[in-house]
C-alpha cells in the first residue's frame, strides 16, 4: 500500500472511532456487561434461594437430568446430566433483563412523548403600533444623521 491509502485508511479509521455512536455503543456495552453481573447476583443470591426454600430446600442451579453417572472406580467416567437447573436461572436472568430493559424503553417513550406534547417556545408578541412608529422614527432619524 502507498503512504497516502494508508494515511486515508487511518485518518478514516480515526473519524469512525471518534463518532459519537461508536462511543455510545462502546459505553453501552461496558454497562451491559456490569449490568449481567448485578443481575447474575441479584438471581443466584437474591430470587433463587426462596425459590429452592419453597422447593424443601433444593439448590434450583444444581438441579439436572443424569444421563450416565460418573463411576469412582473408573477415573475416564464422567457425568452426563442435563443441567436444566442452570437454564432455569439463565431463564429468570432474561426475564429480569428484558423487564430492567422494558421499563427503561417505557420510560424514554415517556419522555420523548412530553417532549412533543409541550409546546414550542411561544413567538413573541407582534410589536405595538407605537413601537412600529418610534423604531420608523429611529431609521429616519438614522438616515439623516
Amino acid at each position: 500500500m502507498a503512504d497516502a491509502e494508508k494515511t486515508s485508511i487511518f485518518a478514516e479509521f480515526r473519524e469512525f472511532i471518534a463518532r459519537g455512536n461508536v462511543i455510545d455503543l462502546a459505553v453501552g456495552v461496558i454497562i451491559g456487561a456490569a449490568f449481567n453481573d448485578i443481575v447474575k447476583a441479584l438471581v443466584d443470591n437474591v430470587v433463587m434461594p426462596p425459590i429452592g426454600l419453597l422447593l424443601s430446600g433444593v439448590d434450583v442451579s444444581k438441579l439436572m437430568w443424569v444421563l450416565k453417572a460418573d463411576d469412582a472406580a473408573t477415573p475416564d467416567s464422567e457425568l452426563v446430566a442435563i443441567q436444566y437447573g442452570l437454564f432455569l436461572n439463565s431463564c429468570i436472568k432474561f426475564i429480569i433483563v428484558a423487564w430492567v430493559i422494558f421499563l427503561a424503553v417505557k420510560a424514554v417513550n415517556i419522555m420523548r412523548r412530553k417532549q412533543a406534547e409541550d409546546p414550542a417556545p411561544a413567538a413573541p408578541p407582534a410589536p405595538t403600533t407605537e413601537e412600529i412608529l418610534l423604531t420608523e422614527i429611529r431609521d429616519l432619524l438614522k438616515t439623516k444623521a
